[in-house]
């Protein structure tokens, strides 16, 4: 699955439960709010005050550390 900024946040989650402790990391505490599956990384960022680029590259880096342990096992 590609994630970019307009990917809602329940898209995410559903993809990989782990996007959460990251977005949490971030400053993202509303994870478990039923509004928030809804919105967009970007509309759920400015809500924050986060840098959407900043927190999409955060989430990147985790996937491909993820990927990268699951081709080593």
């Amino acid at each position: 699955m590609e994630i970019t900024k307009q990917t809602t946040m329940g898209e995410m989650l559903m993809y990989d439960m782990g996007i959460a402790t990251v977005l949490m990391q971030c400053g993202m505490h509303c994870i478990g709010c039923p509004s928030s599956y809804g919105e967009s990384l970007e509309l759920a960022c400015m809500v924050h005050g986060l840098d959407p680029d900043e927190v999409l590259a955060t989430i990147e880096e985790y996937l491909q550390d993820k990927e990268a342990e699951n081709q080593e096992n």
